[in-house]
């Protein structure tokens, strides 16, 4: 089982890793659709904010498999919540009717919802988050 968390969250990582390049490059006009349109932020900015962010936490996701192991789990965990906190820009694509990465359809967009739900649990059960917060809980 350690062998294949770890594979998962090599994967994870590596997802992330790209998903960030393509934030900086080939896909930021389709990024900055993903922008809640409430957000009082410039719209750019938080692409590019959130493409470092995830170059930074797929980086991290890869060195903790074999390096800063002892971190692993906190890495996981703010993978998990990075997850959540953009998980606005996805109901914005829906809600606003908005195409972008193949969602041109309110199916699509509203099928695209939940594979965020999938992503949580991959970067907490690859990351063993679970056991840090069973630990916690028994003080």
């Amino acid at each position: 089982m350690t062998f294949l968390k770890s594979l998962a969250q090599i994967a994870l990582g590596a997802f992330l890793l790209s998903a960030g390049i393509s934030h900086l490059d080939s896909n930021r006009t389709e990024f900055l659709a993903q922008v809640p349109t409430w957000l009082p932020l410039d719209a750019d900015f938080v692409v590019i904010t959130s493409g470092l962010v995830e170059i930074a936490l797929g980086i991290l996701l890869i060195a903790s498999t074999f390096i800063f192991t002892k971190y692993r789990k906190w890495v996981g965990l703010s993978v998990a919540i990075f997850f959540i906190i953009i998980f606005p820009g996805n109901i914005n694509q829906y809600v606003n009717q908005i195409d972008a990465f193949g969602l041109d359809t309110d199916t699509k967009r509203l099928i695209r919802l939940f594979f965020q739900p999938p992503l949580v649990i991959w970067a907490l059960w690859s990351t063993n988050v679970i056991r840090l917060t069973k630990k916690s809980i028994k003080g």
